[in-house]
Formats: C-alpha cells, sequence, structure tokens
C-alpha cells in the first residue's frame, strides 16, 4: 500500500514539473495567463513556470505568414465589372497585441484587405486598373499596414494575384490592341519611305549641284579657249592689217587662201560625205597659192639682202640709187 501511495505521489510529481517545465520553439512566443490575465511572454528557449498557478495563454506564430485573399467582384469608376484576389504577407511584431486585441487575426486581415482592395480599384478606371497594379498595391499596403499596427502586425507585401475583366471587354481590349499595332505598323512603314524619298532627294540635288557644277566648269572652259582662239585669231588680223597697211597686198591672199584650205579640208573629213565636188574655177585657187608662195619668196629675200652701202669716195657725198 505504501508503495501504491508513494508511486502516485512520483507520479504527481513529474507532472507538477511538465507542467511547469515550457520549452518554447525558434520561431514563436507563449503569452503567460495568471489566472485567466496576461502577464508576461515566453521567448523561445526553456522556461518555468509556477504550477497551478501560471499557463500558457497562446501559442503565437512570429514568422511571416501568407495569407489568400478570396476571389471578389470589384466594380471600376467605370462601372466595369472586374474579379480580383490577392495574397497578403504578414509578421507579427508583438505576440501579446496580437493575442489578446484582436479575435481570429488572419481572418479580421483577409476581410480588411478585401474591403480596401473594393475601395481602391473601385476609384480607378478599368485602364487604370489594369496598368497600375504597383500603384494599388502601394496604396492597400499603406492603408492595411496601418490599421493592423495596433494588433502587432507588420504587413510586409500585398500582391495582386489576378484580375479578370468580362469577356466582352477581353475581346474588346484585344481588338483595339490589334488595331493599335496596326495603327503603329503603318506609322512605321509611312516613316520609312518618308526616310527613303528624303534620302532619294538628297541624293538627286547632290547629283544636281555637281552636274550644274560640271556644266558651269565646261563653260567656263569652253569660254576661256574661245577667248584664247579670238585673241589668237585677233592677233593674226592685226598682223594681216599691218603687212596690208604696209603695201603687202600677198597677205590678203595668204589669209583667204588659208581659210578656204580650211573650209575644203573640212569638208573631205565630214563621215557623211563620201563624194567631194572640186570647183571648176581652180585658176583662182593656184592664184592665190602663188600669191603665198610669191610673198614667202619676198620675206625670205628681205631677210637674206644686205643692207645697202652708201656710193662715192671715202668722206665725200652719198650717190643716191639707180631710179630714185
Amino acid at each position: 500500500m505504501g508503495f501504491a501511495v508513494a508511486g502516485v505521489f512520483v507520479v504527481l510529481a513529474m507532472l507538477v514539473v511538465l507542467s511547469a517545465v515550457k520549452i518554447v520553439p525558434q520561431g514563436r512566443e507563449y503569452t503567460v495567463e495568471r489566472f485567466g490575465r496576461y502577464i508576461r511572454t515566453l521567448k523561445p528557449g526553456i522556461s518555468i513556470l509556477t504550477p497551478f498557478v501560471e499557463s500558457i495563454g497562446r501559442k503565437i506564430n512570429l514568422m511571416e505568414q501568407v495569407l489568400d485573399v478570396p476571389r471578389q467582384e470589384v466594380i471600376t469608376k467605370d462601372n466595369v465589372s472586374v474579379q480580383v484576389d490577392a495574397i497578403v504577407f504578414i509578421q507579427v511584431m508583438d505576440a501579446s497585441a496580437a493575442a489578446y486585441r484582436v479575435e481570429n487575426l488572419p481572418y479580421a486581415i483577409t476581410q480588411l484587405t478585401m474591403t480596401n482592395l473594393r475601395t481602391v480599384v473601385g476609384n480607378m478606371e478599368l485602364d487604370e486598373v489594369l496598368s497600375q497594379r504597383d500603384h494599388i498595391n502601394s496604396r492597400l499596403l499603406e492603408v492595411i499596414d496601418q490599421a493592423t499596427s495596433p494588433w502587432g502586425v507588420k504587413v510586409a507585401r500585398i500582391e495582386i494575384k489576378d484580375l479578370t475583366p468580362p469577356p466582352d471587354i477581353t475581346n474588346a481590349m484585344a481588338r483595339q490592341m490589334k488595331a493599335e499595332r496596326e495603327r503603329r505598323a503603318v506609322i512605321t512603314e509611312a516613316d520609312g519611305e518618308k526616310q527613303a524619298a528624303i534620302t532619294v532627294a538628297e541624293g538627286q540635288k547632290q547629283a544636281a549641284i555637281l552636274q550644274a557644277e560640271g556644266r558651269r566648269e565646261a563653260a567656263f572652259r569652253d569660254a576661256e579657249a574661245r577667248e584664247r582662239s579670238a585673241a589668237a585669231e585677233a592677233k593674226a588680223t592685226e598682223l594681216v592689217s599691218n603687212a596690208i597697211s604696209a603695201g603687202d597686198v600677198n597677205a590678203i591672199n595668204y589669209f583667204i587662201a588659208q581659210k578656204y584650205v580650211e573650209a575644203f579640208g573640212k569638208l573631205a573629213e565630214s563621215p557623211q560625205q563620201k563624194t567631194v565636188i572640186v570647183p571648176a574655177d581652180m585658176a583662182s585657187l593656184v592664184g592665190t597659192i602663188a600669191g603665198v608662195a610669191e610673198l614667202v619668196k619676198t620675206a625670205q629675200a628681205e631677210n637674206a639682202a644686205p643692207p645697202p652701202r652708201p656710193r662715192g669716195g671715202r668722206g665725200g657725198p652719198a650717190v643716191p640709187p639707180t631710179g630714185a
């Protein structure tokens, strides 16, 4: 009988010890209550409670948690119904506040997120909702983090998972996107044709400028050649005129014979001319050539003749030439 009583006491002692010693795992915190009243929070590790007086109240998870916000239908500012769902990342920073300031913390945060999601999306048009997800996320994060701060919870981030417009709106958006891309393609093609036309016009302009410069240079060269030819012709005419003024008529014959021979030679060199008609009056040509020959002989004789010597004795008066 004594052994049975001793065994009972040992078992009771072990139960008391086990109830007094608490081990808190990493990433969690336990609240301690004394007769139902919160007194302290147990950190990760081993702790000892007062038997039959203190007890564990709530076990709080301090690790970051993910809450799934159910899909809901939201009406935008331009009266378009959109299906929206999201996820919320939270982390408990104060175990006592999370345990005793709100009942069912995950449910409360989920409902708060759904309400604010309807508010934020309802103040935006459909195009803004579809293109500004980051803006929606930031506004929701700011509002919900401020609302959950008294609960000892830090909202790390909120992400919109899906935005689904009605099927007719989706089809209209697809047609709009197709029309926009076709418009961009037409504009791009028109810009390409415009640039090509500009390039071709610039090339033609440069070619015209170069051709004009070439024609100007050629005209300048032709004018210079004609000027030199005219100067040479004027010089030759001047020489002939001087010869005529000096009484030498053969110079005119030489000038006319030269022009005549040049004209006759050009007539013979013509590629279309196969028959050359020689004028019947060759006597004038022969006479002209004879005059030219006489002119040449006279010039040679004048150059070869010695200067005349004076007649008479040394120191006497000069005798005039015969026929003077």
